[in-house]
């Protein structure tokens, strides 16, 4: 006779109540790092029991690494395949100030290396007890801030800067060749270095963490440094550090240099007294497919930073419905209070030290797009592109910069407010510059566009910056410009000219459908301009100077 449902169900309860078991088991493995022998206290080393923990969490197949509230202080902890390290609300994981107790090799608080399907998690702190040190430059050189120490040589004032002390060491996360990573909730504290490092790693999750290094004083001391990494998400972030806040680099210190691609980042708050966003100048293949929104950047250096030094290719960024607030930091940190940089250069054209023939060829960097972005800095964006590889298919759309001066500082760099040289197929479209007050002596024109082919300027509105000056400034420049369309520009109240055309090479600009009431002129050409380079159609002029002046 067959058996009823009910009787075979029964039969197979115990098993299913033994692979549940299992399951739960699996699920509930947790080891607190108490029943290896650590002990709370910041003055123990609880870096045994910490390692002894993950290993044994490791040899049972996986599970929870448990740090209950308390003070610990570690070494260098290796991490393994399937181990979570939840950090508990109330804990605190110190750095120790101990050479020894880090690997040679890679120095870090968490090392992980080749391994799958790692966490560290919860609402605790891992502290890096940075300390630092101000001091003259001595013979300390850095190349890429010579001119910041060429302006404080000029006006005799000192070359104090910060250093490291000598009892710290490596980063706090460092993470390489890893698939399947996850860092959440937790605060990341006074790194001695790159807070977070991670190399050619895979499927990278890092959510809600707080990253904090001193903005005066922490040289080094970056936020997320992701290298040739991929399928990387961060979000829901706030990353306040002293060096860059996030960098993305492509480089081959720990194996050959890979694209760092397939890269989002959202929901985050950026400071940084470098650069809060930066495509690092230490670039060899790629980086590439990389989207930025819905953050906010306060109290940076310098705000977007492309830089490309060691030939790689930066392409396919699309960075959207951002504030950046810039100020100025002191002489040493990279940048000038300022929002966007570009900057394409070969290796020893900045470095002193770099071999002409180690160069690599210049890099790349295209198909850029900054969307929805209100910014306000204290120093001049400038965009470059290199005579060997221009700047190519980059885009400002609904951009407002505002461009500020502070008297108390050293020095104030700023010509123009935004400058492009050296690009093609560069468009600017509902870009507004505006002048902060108090007005800065220096400042001259709100656009200088030089060496462009191929340019759309569709719904600019700006002003020169200072109307009294004797000198009639344009509040846009064009110079060697071939192939530009100029359209729906506003200028604003106070202009004497809003475009001035200049350059031998400069042809085919078409200029149609502005609004140049608010100038005295429309048009400045410069006498070497080609006959028939400009053809004008349906613009909007005042009755004071009439359409166009003639430079000589």
């Amino acid at each position: 006779m067959p058996k009823t449902r009910t009787a075979r169900f029964l039969v197979l309860l115990p098993a299913l109540f033994v692979l549940a078991t299992a399951v739960a088991g699996a699920a509930d493995r947790t080891f607190n790092v108490r029943d290896y022998g650590a002990t709370g206290v910041k003055k123990d080393n609880a870096q045994p029991a910490l390692q002894k923990a993950v290993d044994a969490c490791a040899a049972a197949g996986g599970g929870t690494v448990l740090v209950p509230a308390g003070e610990y202080s570690s070494g260098t902890i290796r991490l393994r395949s399937h181990v979570r390290i939840s950090i508990e609300s109330g804990a605190t994981l110190y750095s120790i100030k101990d050479k020894s107790a880090f690997e040679k090799e890679n120095p870090s608080l968490f090392y992980a290396q080749d391994v799958t399907n790692i966490t560290l998690d919860g609402r605790g702190t891992v502290n890096g007890q940075a300390g630092y040190v101000h001091r003259l430059k001595g013979d300390h050189q850095d190349d890429f801030i010579y001119p910041n120490q060429v302006e404080m040589e000029k006006r005799g004032l000192p070359l104090m800067r910060s250093f490291p002390k000598e009892d710290q060491y490596g980063h706090l996360i460092l993470f390489v060749r890893c698939k399947d990573v996850r860092v959440a909730g937790l605060n990341f504290l006074d790194s001695p270095s790159w807070t977070v490092r991670m190399y050619g790693c895979e499927r990278v999750v890092i959510d809600g963490v707080y990253i904090h290094s001193s903005l005066k004083d922490g040289v080094w001391a970056d936020g997320i440094d992701p290298d040739g990494c991929k399928d990387v998400r961060i979000a829901n972030s706030t990353i306040e550090t002293g060096d860059d806040a996030l960098v993305f680099y492509s480089m081959n210190w720990f194996g050959p240099a890979l694209p760092c691609e397939n890269i989002t980042v959202t929901n985050c708050r950026l400071s940084s007294a470098s650069s809060a966003i930066k495509f690092c100048d230490g670039n060899m293949n790629a980086v590439r497919n990389v989207t930025i929104s819905n953050c906010v950047i306060t109290n940076s250096n310098r705000g977007l930073a492309f830089m490309n030094f060691d030939g790689g290719v930066v392409e396919n960024v699309t960075i959207s419905d951002l504030v950046i607030d810039c100020v100025r930091f002191e002489w040493f940190w990279w940048g000038d209070g300022e929002p966007f940089h570009f900057n394409i250069k070969k290796r020893s054209e900045v470095h002193k030290a770099a071999k002409k023939e180690d160069d690599h060829p210049a890099g790349i960097i295209r198909n850029v797009l900054l969307r929805n972005i209100i910014a306000r800095g204290y120093g001049p964006s400038v965009c470059n592109g290199h005579p060997d590889s221009w700047l190519d298919g980059i885009t400002l759309d609904n951009v407002k910069l505002f461009v500020a001066h502070d008297p108390a500082a050293p020095y104030d760099k700023t010509v123009n407010a935004l400058t492009f040289k050296q690009a093609r197929n560069l468009k600017l479209r509902n870009v507004e510059i505006f002048w902060d007050k108090p007005a800065f002596a220096g400042w001259e024109s709100a656009l200088l566009l030089e060496d462009i082919q191929g340019l759309t300027l569709d719904g600019v509105e700006a002003r020169p910056a200072r109307p009294e000056s004797p000198r009639v400034l344009p509040a846009v420049i064009l110079r060697q410009t071939d192939n530009a369309l100029i359209r729906n520009c506003r200028a604003l109240p106070g202009t004497g000219v809003f475009l001035g055309i200049e350059g031998d090479k400069t042809r085919d600009i078409i200029v149609t459908g502005n609004d140049f009431r608010a100038a005295r002129a429309g048009l400045s050409v410069d006498v070497r301009v080609p006959a028939g380079a400009i053809r004008e159609m349906e613009n909007i002029h005042g009755q004071a100077d009439g359409p166009r002046a003639i430079k000589k």
